[in-house]
């Protein structure tokens, strides 16, 4: 048996024998990154560098990172998919390609993994208009000793990457499947067809940044060549052991051995039901253990929370769960996730208090909700079924998904219109990611004009409030529009009209100093004894970028920080305060601009 932990440790020790430098596992939530959510891949920490940047650490690196998705939301209950997983990544920045990270990748695989060669098959880009068949990532497996019959060309929906947003880096990539079962496939269409039904489990990708998406659309190489992996933990664990779901890991069958605890005395370890509570809860806890102040609310990364709560709660009343529970699953997410990730424990009083006012405010939703929907089915008369719209509206209103409603009508001998609801259904959620196409449409890492101002601003700010309110304030969170700066500290009261007039003073006069702001690479002990300011000190590697806004020798800011920022304050304009309100307990948020 490997464990998580287990794997964990030979995936970064064989990196670190091939001299990449070790990454720290960073924050769920992307610091000054306004075109995500969350952090849905290890590559986000480092996208600066990815674009060129020197990174301190050097041209390989490693790491594990904790990630957020809900793309497949609907997919979670599945042998395979899960909203928060752990990634194993390795990068290559301008130095090794194509042959060198398919030849690395099949090394972990099959000694270090000891995965037999015929175990696994690979997919690679079968070329279009944009860019060629990829022969070259054909040829490096071959040269590994995959045989051709295992080596599959598939089209750019299958394996391609990018651009983030509408153009920038982007590059064929090359999968690799484990065989589940001792299957041989016959043609690619045979292996299109397995896969489908669960004999192959992808578990690693390697994405080869070849090239560079301009805004006339063409596809243009890059000078910088990146290589980006990914490999799931849970799955790879899973797969490794012979289990037959990412449930019978370590880090996620005792949640759901508690769920099924709690449940109905027929609830069994392949209940969708009880998955879905188990991966959403999971995801939840690690979301509202992090360091940045995030709690459920109706937008952003708080609606993100706020639905995994909730969903988790109406799975639980199908399985027959009374009372509040959420607080009993969180005590096994601690103690399983918290030996990787202390901050759970650190934080634990917030996580419980959330979660318990969460379960309050959704348990009443679902009694109001019942009321309404007894009262529509009174109003149907001699019709027999629900109308969609009606049971689209208990969705919107109360949260209840389709297969409560449904339940709740089948009890009384009512039917729902099910193909119309999805039809709504599939209407909203297509308006919903048109909505989040056009906020996120930037890309990953909006480096544009105005948020690199905004950027030397948050410093800035950052440093007034430490001058102006109180020298114990730090940052507990960041996130940078071209519009606007946010940023979120601990303090218990309200700014007073006089502290905010002060600290735009402040920043607006460092601004009219027309003040240098430059980085020194130094280590983290140095940066310290230079008295400069750090965010999140556990996630920095040993060499650090310490940016410094300066007039000579007279220092206003100095931070711990990757970038991007002016060359001098006079480039800001006037910085003005927009907004002030409070996060949660303990925390205060500031909205600003640059004009």
């Amino acid at each position: 048996m490997i464990s998580s932990a287990d794997l964990r440790a030979k995936y970064l020790g064989f990196f670190q024998r091939k001299q990449h430098g070790l990454l720290p596992n960073a924050s769920l939530i992307p610091e000054n990154d306004p075109t995500v959510l969350f952090t849905t891949a290890g590559m986000h920490p480092i996208v600066p560098f990815l674009l060129g940047e020197p990174h301190p650490q050097g041209k390989r690196l490693c790491s594990v990172q904790r990630c957020i998705r809900t793309g497949d939301i609907d997919e979670v209950g599945d042998s395979w998919h899960l909203s928060f997983f752990e990634m194993l990544g390795n990068w290559s920045l301008g130095d090794y390609f194509k042959k060198e990270a398919i030849a690395l990748s099949f090394e972990f695989l099959t000694k270090e993994l000891g995965i037999p060669n015929e175990r696994f098959s690979v997919t690679c880009f079968a070329g279009d208009r944009d860019a060629p068949r990829d022969e070259e990532a054909a040829k490096a497996w071959e040269a590994q000793g995959v045989e051709k019959t295992r080596i599959h060309f598939l089209a750019k929906e299958d394996n391609w990457w990018g651009p983030a947003g509408a153009t920038g880096p982007c590059g064929p990539d090359t999968e690799m499947f484990y065989h589940v079962r001792d299957v041989q496939e016959k043609s690619t269409e045979d292996f299109v067809k397995l896969q489908k039904e669960g004999v192959f489990c992808e578990i690693w990708n390697d994405v080869l940044m070849q090239y560079n998406k301009d805004a006339d659309g063409r596809f243009l190489e890059l000078k910088q060549k990146n290589v980006d992996t990914g490999m799931g933990l849970e799955r790879t664990v899973a797969v490794l052991n012979g289990f037959g779901n990412v449930y019978e890991c370590d880090t996620l069958a005792p949640i759901l051995d508690k769920v099924v605890s709690i449940s109905a005395s027929n609830t069994g370890k392949t209940s969708r039901s009880a998955r879905i509570i188990t991966d959403h809860m999971r995801a939840a806890v690690m979301i509202l253990g992090e360091k940045k102040a995030v709690v459920p609310s109706n937008v952003d990364q708080g609606y993100v929370l706020r639905r995994f709560i909730r969903r988790s709660i109406r799975h639980a009343r199908m399985l027959g769960i009374k009372g509040e529970f959420c607080k009993s699953i969180a005590e096994v997410v601690i103690q399983v996730m918290g030996k990787s990730y202390p901050e759970l424990q650190a934080n634990k009083a917030r996580i419980f208090e959330e979660l318990v006012k969460e379960e309050g405010k959704f348990s009443t939703a679902l009694e109001h909700g019942t009321r309404v929907l007894e009262r529509m089915l009174q109003g149907l008369g001699n019709q027999k079924t629900l109308d969609a719209k009606s049971a689209f509206d208990l969705f919107q209103s109360y949260g209840f998904p389709l297969e409560i409603t449904a339940e709740m009508c089948g009890e009384k001998g009512f039917e729902v219109d099910e193909g119309g609801f999805e039809a709504l259904m599939k209407e909203h959620q297509e308006l919903s990611r048109r909505g989040a196409e056009q906020k996120f449409k930037g890309g990953l890492a909006d480096h544009s004009e105005e948020t690199t101002k905004l950027h030397t601003a948050t410093h800035l700010l950052n440093e007034a409030l430490r001058q102006v309110v109180d020298k114990s304030i730090h940052q507990m969170g960041s996130n940078i529009t071209a519009e606007r700066l946010r940023f979120d500290f601990n303090w218990n009261e309200k700014l007073t009209e006089e502290q905010v007039r002060k600290v735009e003073d402040w920043v607006n006069n460092v601004i009219k100093e027309g003040a240098d702001v430059d980085y020194t690479m130094m280590s983290v002990e140095e940066a310290k004894k230079a008295g400069a300011q750090g965010v999140f000190e556990a996630r920095y590697e040993q060499q650090v970028k310490v940016y410094s806004v300066h007039k000579g020798d007279k220092v206003f800011s100095r931070e711990i920080c990757g970038g991007p920022h002016v060359k001098n304050t006079r480039e800001l304009g006037h910085f003005k305060i927009t907004k002030q309100e409070a996060v949660s307990a303990g925390v205060r948020r500031i909205k600003a601009i640059v004009q």
